[in-house]
Parts: C-alpha cells; structure tokens; sequence
C-alpha cells in the first residue's frame, strides 16, 4: 500500500482566555497555545508529507491572523530540528488560537502556493479569515464552471481548496452584520458533492471546525475547560494529554463554534443522512494508535488478520504446521493484521522486512524511476527469511509496482522458498473521488484480473499471482471489511472495492473513468467532463 497516499489532515487549538487555566497551557501563557499545534501535525504527518502549514489567531498584534506554510515535512516547515529556528518562528507565530495542516496532493501542483492555510486578508475584520479542509469535491468540475461562468470570478489555482475559499469569501461579503457561520456553512456546502473536514480560524477571533455530512473524512475532539482542540486523528489529541474518554468524534454534518465571548457550541448545518465512513481509515491510512467514530484502528487491522486466519484455515494452500512456514508483514500498517493472523495460526510472525524510511516518495516518480526507488523502500532480512515458506501479509495491492519488486527481492535476497501473498483487504477495482491519489481505473492492477466487479476465483487470484511472482494470492472479499471494522456495511463508503459511490457526482465520475478506461485520457479529464456529464442527466 506504499503507493497509496491520502490527501491530508487537519489540526486546530484553542485557548479561551479567562475560562480558566489548562494544565496544559505553556508556560508563556494562553497565548503561546499555538506552540502545540507542530506537535499534533507531527501525529498526523502518516496523512500527508508534501506540504505543512498553520494559521495562528493573537488579537494584540496587528497581523490579527499570521500564516506560515511551506512545502515540506512538519519538521522541515517548522524548523523543529533547528532550536533556535525554531524558537524564533513560535513567537512570531505566537496565538491563544491557531489551526494546522499537513498535505499530500491529489488536485493541485507540488509547491508552496497550495500548501494550507488558505488565508484570505480583508480590511473588514469579520470578513478575515483562514481555513483548511482535509478531503476533496468530487464536483469540483462543476463548482469551477459555475463560479467562472459570469465573468466576473478568477481562479490562480486549480484546486478545490480555492473553490471553498472564494465560496466562503462570496457569502462573508454579502454579510453587512455578524457573521452566523452556521448559515454561512449550510449555504456554502449546499452545493459541495464529495468529503470534507473544515477548520476555519477568522480575524474576530473564531474558530469553526466541520464535517461532511456523511463523515466520509474523520475529525475528533476535545472541549476541556478553556481549552478546546481537534484534529483529524485521535492520535494526536492522546498525545496531547487528553484521555480515550475526553475525545470525541464530531457528528458528520455537525459543525462546532469556538467564539471568544461565547464559548463553545455545536450546531448541525445539514440535513441528517446516512454516514458513509472511509473504510480505509481503518484499514491503513489512519495511525494505529487512534480511534475513529468509537472504532478503534488497532482493533480493526486485527479483526481483519482473524478474517485472513480464518480464510486460510478453509484454503488448506500452505502447510500451517510446518516450521519453515513463516508469516511476514510488509511494515507498517500490515504489522497488526499479520499479527493477529500468526496468533490465530500459531505460526510464527517475523519482520523479515526492514523499511527504510529516508527513501523518498516513490508516488512522485515515473516509470523506471519508481521501480528503482521502490527497490529501496524494504531491506529483506536473508537471516529470517533463507528458505522459508512465507506468507507476506500487506494491506493492499494497488498499481502493484512495489509488491512486483518486493516479490523478487525476497527470493533473490531474501532466499525464501515460497512466498504466499495474503491482502487484508478486497481488490481495488474503482477510482477514489474523495481524497485519495486514484482517479482513473487503467491505474488499478485488480480490475485488469477480477474486471471492474472484483469479482474473486481461484483462477483469478492464481493469474496476478503468477504474473506477480508470488506463489499464491488471496485478497479478503469485500463482506470481511465490514466485521473487521465492527460498522454496518451501509454506513461505510466501500466505493473502490465495490464501484458503489455514495455520492451523485462520485457515481457520475466512475460513470467516466469507466468510459475513459483504455483510453489514456489524462486523469484530470475525469473532473473536467463532469460538468457536461451532469447536463445530459
């Protein structure tokens, strides 16, 4: 799955000055809260290393709001390494609010100019403001055609980020009173096709955080007094010192309000509908340690190796009794699943595999490129590996490019006898529209062997084993994601496995990539032929 990667996360904190004192509020005072915020974007950085930023709120200084944002890890933005760099940036970043960012793109250019925050500077103090979204409209397309279509709209860049921020701006200026950003919302999103998870931080000195209204993209919580904070993982508000019992997740469609005067409140923005959760937060893009919408990460990734025990169990392929039978998790999400799985089969489980992790991103590359830099990502262990029979457990298999690489470099390192592949989730057979790096079907191996159904034979599985290099392969069937998960299977968006989209524009755009398959149409198109696919309907 290391060819797989998310869009992003979001981060916010708070601190309402005199509500009383946080224990964890710095020594230099509510001010300095922000300091905090680097911190929880390290705990999210699995979602995003291209880019980092954040917005902080001080209503002292005359830069109300103040921004830095980069491309870049969190460590390298924030100069986290450098102390006094580092120390220096704080104060001038200093705030008793601020809301954060990490990004990996799926829409837009790899420089500074899409980082996030997005800020958006005006004279009127209500109309001030910065926001970032975690996720992606899959109307984009449609959005951009509209607010374009009278001439009088520019956009400087292509992605959504700038669609949500001139719609945002767009409402604030017909506002000649106080802003009630409830409406502002319900307006702004009314139009939204696709997942999204908002924090907003304004020159007035709000904060609203956001979430779709089918809670496609994650976003916890915690309100403690005078301090409030979120994040899109849990994760990073355990860190901060808050217990599993504080934090929360926000509601899909449910936004919350931080105002300097008021407080805090949540309040609904859209119409209750059936949730429709990202499976594969569970599966492998969120961290291990959170917990999503009471579901625990950990727990899911070891249901789903109980559901590969028992799988092989009933496969009789492998000699589950004899010692030179191994099984080997390809680090690092798979590590849980191939855990439990060993547990259940009381078969040993090895790392026979070393990442390195100062490899670089071989998504970024082409080619040849790709496949020489994937040769570097795992260092297989010969001393563990020299004539086993190993069943290597991953999470997914998507373009196939590692796992092709992985494969060789286990017999010819590694010296296994035998290598049995086992993924801990369905066949991708369908584009993601919602925030992850797959837009078309002809960059999916799975719909090449189980076509676009992912429909699963032996014979299937056999064919992309063989061609793969492995042994064997068995992927688990779609029914197994919703037990693992512990969620009913229609509050769970399982588009890419299932090519079901909860959304109308999402099932408009597979409608294309499906006609486009083949075609070598650039993936853009996709988005671009949207809005003339909706027209027709």
């Amino acid at each position: 799955m290391s060819e797989l990667h998310h869009e992003c996360g979001v981060t916010a904190i708070y601190h309402l000055s005199g509500r009383g004192r946080s224990p964890m509020c710095t020594s230099d005072g509510p001010r300095h809260i922000s300091r905090l915020l680097p911190r929880m974007l390290l705990d999210i950085q699995n979602r995003g290393q291209l880019a980092a930023g954040m917005t902080t709120y001080d209503p002292d200084r005359p830069s109300l709001l103040r921004t830095l944002k980069d491309v870049g890890t969190v460590t390298e933005v924030f100069r986290l390494n450098h102390r006094a760099k580092c120390e220096s940036l704080m104060r001038q970043l200093a705030g008793r609010a601020a809301i954060g960012h990490v990004r990996y793109a799926t829409c837009g250019q790899d420089d500074r100019s899409y980082a996030q925050p997005f800020e958006r500077m005006h004279i009127h103090k209500r109309k001030w403001f910065s926001f970032c979204f975690n996720g992606q409209l899959a109307n984009y397309g449609l959005l951009k055609e509209r607010l374009l279509a009278d001439g009088d709209h520019h956009l400087t860049l292509d992605t959504d980020t700038e669609i949500i921020l001139h719609e945002f701006g767009r409402l604030l200026s017909q506002s000649q009173e106080r802003i009630d950003w409830i409406d502002v919302l319900r307006k702004t999103t009314a139009e939204f096709d696709g997942a999204y998870s908002i924090a907003v931080l304004t020159a007035e000195g709000e904060m609203i955080v956001a979430r779709d209204p089918l809670g496609i993209k994650p976003m916890c919580y915690v309100n403690d007094g005078p301090l409030f904070a979120a994040a899109s993982e849990s994760v990073a508000l355990l860190n901060l010192g808050f217990s599993d019992e504080q934090i929360k997740s926000l509601p899909p469609g449910h936004a919350i309000i931080i105002d300097p005067e008021e407080g805090f409140r949540m309040e609904r923005f859209s119409d209750p509908q059936t949730p429709s959760h990202c499976f594969f937060e569970w599966i492998y893009f969120a961290n291990v340690a959170s917990t999503l919408d009471d579901r625990s990460v950990y727990l899911s990734r070891t249901h789903l190796g109980e559901e590969l025990a028992r799988a092989e169990r009933e496969l009789g392929h492998v000699p589950l009794d004899d010692e030179d039978t191994i099984i080997v998790p390809v680090p690092d999400t798979s590590k849980a699943a191939a855990d439990a799985m060993a547990y259940k089969l009381s078969i040993p489980c090895r790392e026979g595999l070393i990442r390195n992790r100062y490899a670089g991103r071989t998504f970024i590359e082409g080619g040849r490129a790709r496949k020489a830099k994937a040769a570097t990502k795992y260092t297989p262990l010969r001393e563990v590996l020299e004539g086993k029979r190993v069943i290597l457990v991953e999470d997914s298999i998507v373009r196939s490019t590692t796992m092709n690489v992985l494969l060789d470099r286990i017999r010819e390192v590694g010296g296994a006898k035998e290598i049995h592949v086992r993924v801990a989730c369905p066949p991708i057979v369908a584009p993601c529209f919602y925030g992850i790096d797959m837009s078309t079907i002809d960059q999916l191996i799975a719909p090449k062997y189980f076509g676009v159904s992912g429909e699963l034979t032996d014979e299937s599985q056999q064919k992309l084993a063989d061609d793969l290099g492995a042994d064997t392969l068995r992927y688990l069937p779609v029914s197994a994601i919703a037990r693992a998960i512990g969620l009913s299977e229609d509050h769970l968006c399982r588009a890419c496995v299932t090519g079901t989209y909860p959304t109308a524009c999402g099932q408009h755009l597979y409608q294309i990539a499906l006609d486009n398959r083949g075609s070598k149409i650039d993936a853009k198109r996709t988005y671009e032929q949207l809005a003339a696919a909706m027209q027709q309907t």
